[in-house]
């Protein structure tokens, strides 16, 4: 099973990212998870930079290509001001037109009780790009003031097995859609 795991946050400490590396802590060791570090070096969308018989930029290509090679996305992402963070707008911005996102399993979670608005307004994102929002695996893990770090998240009984959940759920919906 391989996992393309992306955070909202461009933070190097940040809980979200935290959270991702928390989850592929308490996965199967079979399991392979992809961490993506390129969403500070996205260009800014733009429809022309993609069209029709262009070659898109290297980022945008590299991110296509590690969304393809998915059996499953799960995404974190923080809330800024009621909203998604624009850098993690621009890169699902990228990915409208993939037909890899199309079908594609994906889990959504929340590392904060208080940021509902921009998770809601993130999974309606994800469910007009086509994506298959597994609702089990899109839950709120939260973290709020904490400050653990992945392997703290991973030693919680409690907080372990929430994710373990999630993955769970997420897995099963990704091995449903295999030939």
């Amino acid at each position: 099973m391989r996992i393309f795991a992306i955070s909202g946050s461009l933070r190097a400490r940040s809980s979200n990212t935290e959270l991702l590396r928390a989850a592929a802590m308490v996965a199967p060791p079979s399991w392979t998870f992809d961490l993506y570090d390129g969403l500070g070096r996205l260009p800014h969308f733009n429809p022309d930079l993609d069209a029709e018989g262009s070659t898109p930029p290297e980022p945008v290509h590299d991110l296509r290509a590690r969304v393809a090679a998915a059996d499953a996305v799960l995404i974190c992402s923080p809330e800024y001001a009621h909203g998604v963070p624009g850098s993690l707008k621009n890169a699902l911005d990228w990915l409208v037109s993939d037909p890899e996102m199309v079908g594609k399993p994906l889990g959504l979670l929340n590392a904060s009780a208080r940021a509902v608005i921009a998770h809601e307004a993130l999974a309606e994102t994800l469910r007009t790009m086509s994506t298959t929002l597994v609702a089990e695996a899109s839950i709120v893990v939260a973290l709020d003031g904490r400050r653990l770090d992945a392997a703290g998240i991973a030693a919680d009984p409690a907080l372990a097995s929430l994710l373990r959940g999630a993955l769970d759920a997420l897995v099963r919906v990704a091995l449903s859609r295999e030939p």
